[in-house]
């Protein structure tokens, strides 16, 4: 009896280890039989449109982890260095600038920064829809990379109160090294994974939410229709949010729910894209914490 309970346990535990492996399969299985039923259901025009939106949100999001993990790592760095030398005066005004970042709210930032891109494009100096994506990606990244420095300082600062840094030291190896090498690529990869894996879903929360801000008609220079198609800028679009809407026929005809699966594919489309990836993303990351005990 003993046995077999011990081995449930351990059968339990290895299953919870695996979450973030299930998770992520589901996800990629999710998406695929959406875009079957797409092929099938959505008129052609619509379907094209979906696809760009879905890859530009994507390669979107991998591109902020890209430069979060980037300006992370060497204003990290940066800081632990001025730290350690003790220059009062370069330390205090990068961190003054850093703190200054983390007092605006994200929405905000980056719809100034959205602003901005749009005086560019009007102008023709951002005429590339890939150049317009990667200066869309650093602006949402500039307000999320203060979270990957904080998690570099924290780690480092956690090895250095271990025997493991100065006895590295002694044996003569680079302090350089064994910041960037021993602690950071070699006993912090799962953190820092994480870390990626919370940063691309924030992205594409984020990316969704200033879509729709921009939707709502602030201001007149100011367009999602100025940025390429993503899953935000199509969900603000009309036929979308009337598709959304027509979810309250159920509530009047049950048999409209055939209908909703075949007529009003493109909203609902969108936002199950979104919810579902979201959702994936956030059990993906709770999955590395319980599979690294981070």
């Amino acid at each position: 009896m003993k046995t077999g309970t011990s081995r449930q346990v351990v059968l339990r535990l290895a299953h919870r280890g695996e979450q973030h492996i299930r998770w992520m399969f589901l996800w990629i299985a999710g998406l695929g039989l959406l875009w079957m039923w797409d092929l099938f259901f959505l008129n052609r025009p619509a379907l094209s449109l979906v696809r760009a939106a879905l890859f530009n949100s994507l390669l979107a999001g991998l591109l902020v982890v890209f430069f979060s993990m980037t300006l992370g790592w060497a204003s990290g760095l940066l800081v632990y260095s001025l730290e350690k030398r003790k220059n009062t005066l370069p330390y205090i005004a990068v961190t003054f600038f850093f703190n200054l970042i983390r007092s605006l709210p994200q929405i905000v930032g980056i719809l100034l920064g959205y602003i901005v891109l749009t005086s560019l494009i009007v102008q023709g100096i951002l005429r590339a829809p890939f150049l317009q994506l990667l200066s869309m990606s650093f602006v949402v990244s500039l307000f999320v990379f203060l979270e990957v420095a904080d998690l570099i300082r924290e780690r480092i600062a956690h090895y250095k109160q271990l025997d493991f840094f100065d006895a590295m030291l002694c044996c003569g190896i680079k302090e350089s090294r064994i910041v960037n090498v021993e602690i950071l690529r070699k006993n912090s990869l799962a953190h820092l994974v994480h870390k990626g894996v919370a940063v691309f879903g924030m992205a594409l929360f984020l990316q969704c939410s200033i879509d729709f801000i921009l939707s709502v008609g602030l201001s007149t220079e100011v367009s999602s229709s100025n940025f390429p198609a993503t899953l935000g800028s199509m969900l603000a679009r009309m036929d979308s949010k009337q598709d959304i809407l027509a979810i309250s026929m159920v509530f009047s005809d049950l048999s409209y729910v055939s209908a909703l699966c075949t007529r009003h594919l493109q909203g609902l489309n969108i936002a199950f894209a979104i919810v579902y990836t979201l959702v994936c993303v956030h059990n993906i990351a709770n999955g590395l914490v319980r599979r690294y005990h981070l």
